[in-house]
C-alpha cells in the first residue's frame, strides 16, 4: 500500500524528523507517526501528531521512508490527499500540512476547517 492509497503522504524530510523524534523517545523499531484530526483550534479542527510504535486494529497504515503513518478511521476522511512535510527555515520550524480538503486554515497552519 502506498501513501496515495492511504490518503496521507510524508516527505523524506518529514520522515527524517519523525525518526529523530522517535529516537529521542526511545523508539528504535516500528517507528510510527499517528496522524489525527480533533476538534479545536481557531478554525474548528486541528491536527494531532504522536510518535508511537503502537498500532491500533482500526488504523489505516502505510510505511514510507521507513516510517509507519497511522490514521484512525474518523480522521481519514479529513486527511485524504494530505502531504506532511517538515520545515526548519527562518519562517518557523515544524511539520507542515498540505491538505487539499481544508477550505480555510489559520496562520500557524495547525488548525483548519472543511
Amino acid at each position: 500500500m502506498d501513501g496515495v492509497e492511504l490518503g496521507v503522504q510524508i516527505t523524506a524530510k518529514a520522515a527524517e524528523k519523525i525518526k529523530y523524534f522517535a529516537e529521542k523517545e526511545g523508539i528504535a523499531e516500528g517507528v510510527g507517526l499517528r496522524v489525527a484530526v480533533k476538534g479545536g483550534g481557531c478554525s474548528g479542527l486541528t491536527y494531532d501528531l504522536k510518535i508511537t510504535d503502537q498500532e491500533l486494529e482500526t488504523d489505516k497504515i502505510v510505511e514510507q521512508y521507513g516510517v509507519k503513518v497511522m490514521v484512525d478511521k474518523k480522521s481519514y476522511i479529513y486527511l485524504v490527499g494530505t502531504e506532511l512535510d517538515f520545515s526548519d527555515g527562518l519562517n518557523g520550524k515544524g511539520f507542515i500540512f498540505e491538505n487539499p480538503n481544508a477550505k480555510k486554515a489559520c496562520g500557524c497552519g495547525t488548525s483548519f476547517s472543511v
